[in-house]
């Protein structure tokens, strides 16, 4: 499998910041220059020519970077724009292709440009920096000196530390498990509860309310900061001082949550190995945020919901366990009864049904909808589970 390893970075930060600088200027030329010439001719060159023309003005300037890394700094604007033709084709035609220059940029080292080497017992990684420069070198820890190869090494600006960090991109030659059941398990997820996660016998509900309260508290924070920057004059140094504080809050927020949407996936694939499955069925919410019109604060919430990350934390945690997982349609599983299959929409976290007086978590009715679209293809025919637990992944008062 390949992952992904933080390292403290022991370079001086001004030469990181001269090479993430450089990175900065090589991607912001590919962007100018191609909008340049679709404005003043009418022209959308191929990777290939614009790369070229790239390489044309770099040939006189002596960058102290590897031509592959350079390479990587140009091909930025290619994969974004590849990212862009895909969200269209996908139905999102409001998706733009990049056009903004770039002061810094991540700076990349591809697997051309790295040597492992191990001078008296100590592992390095050696990364070159163009012909006649000096090599950059990485200690590595003893948890990685058995990686079968390294993919890249990116360097990157940790914005809430203040310093650089070394992402090393590597295959650890650990093989996924092999699922030890046949089991599916269901997962609805939610804006309150990030998720129930179950079968028919028994649903989990995996509770984080420290998620929002961190989310309802950023925003506040971040309407309160961005008020205070419109009053200063743009340039002075009170107004790069917030711009900086503005900053470190978002990169601090951006991390917390990180932190939690770890925890709450690794406690729905937990679940499904407690539970003995080998799918994970999950409910398919990636357009809930289209055209909402919900009113300000329900607005707010829904498209400050970062169900998108949680997914996909999920999708790579399971599938490592041998588990895959398979999007369902979630329509009506909230609102219909799993006992009569009767549909109403329900106030609060209790379902309760009108037709056959049947009560139980909202949640919980969702959870086990989803199950029943996956296996019948149609909610209402599993009866809801008997068990119900409740699991805490992230608690803010003992962190």
């Amino acid at each position: 499998m390949i992952r992904t390893y933080a390292i403290p970075c022991k370079l001086n930060k001004t030469i990181c910041d001269e090479l993430n600088l450089n990175s900065g200027r090589i991607y912001s030329h590919i962007v100018s220059r191609h909008w340049r010439l679709l404005r003043q001719k009418g022209l959308w060159l191929s990777e290939k020519s614009l790369t070229k023309l790239s390489d044309l003005r770099l040939a006189d300037k002596d960058l102290p970077m590897h031509a592959h890394t350079i390479d990587a700094a140009q091909q930025g604007f290619f994969k974004a724009c590849k990212t862009t033709r895909a969200l269209r084709k996908a139905g999102f035609p409001e998706a733009h292709f990049p056009w903004r220059a770039k002061k810094f940029r991540t700076t990349i080292w591809k697997n051309t440009a790295i040597k492992f080497k191990a001078p008296r017992g100590h592992p390095k990684l050696e990364m070159s920096s163009g012909a006649g420069n000096r090599k950059i070198q990485i200690d590595l820890s003893e948890s990685l000196w058995a990686m079968l190869r390294f993919v890249e090494v990116r360097l990157v600006f940790d914005k809430k530390a203040r310093k650089y960090v070394w992402h090393v991109v590597a295959e650890n030659g650990q093989q996924a498990k092999v699922a030890n059941g046949t089991n599916v398990v269901a997962v609805d997820l939610g804006e309150i509860h990030p998720a129930v996660v179950g079968d028919k016998s028994e649903a989990t509900i995996i509770a984080c309310r420290a998620r929002r309260h961190q989310a309802q508290g950023h925003a506040k924070r971040l309407a309160s900061i961005t008020s205070a920057i419109s009053r200063k004059h743009k340039g002075s140094r009170r107004f790069k001082k917030l711009v900086r504080a503005k900053s470190r809050m978002k990169a601090q927020h951006e991390r917390l949550i990180s932190d939690m949407e770890h925890k709450v996936s690794r406690a729905i694939v937990n679940v499904a190995i407690e539970r003995q499955a080998n799918t994970i069925a999950m409910g398919d919410i990636r357009d809930i945020a289209d055209e909402v019109k919900l009113g300000k604060k329900s607005n707010q919430k829904i498209s400050g919901w970062n169900h998108g990350q949680i997914r996909k934390l999920v999708e790579y945690k399971a599938e490592a366990e041998g588990i895959k997982l398979v999007l369902v349609d979630e329509h009506y599983t909230s609102k219909t009864c799993p006992n009569c299959q009767y549909r109403h929409k329900p106030k609060g976290r209790n379902f309760k049904c009108p037709a056959c007086r049947f009560q139980s978590h909202r949640d919980v009715v969702g959870q086990v909808n989803i199950l029943s679209v996956f296996k019948t293809g149609s909610p209402g025919n599993i009866p809801a589970p008997s068990v119900i637990k409740h699991s805490v992944p992230y608690d803010i008062r003992r962190t």
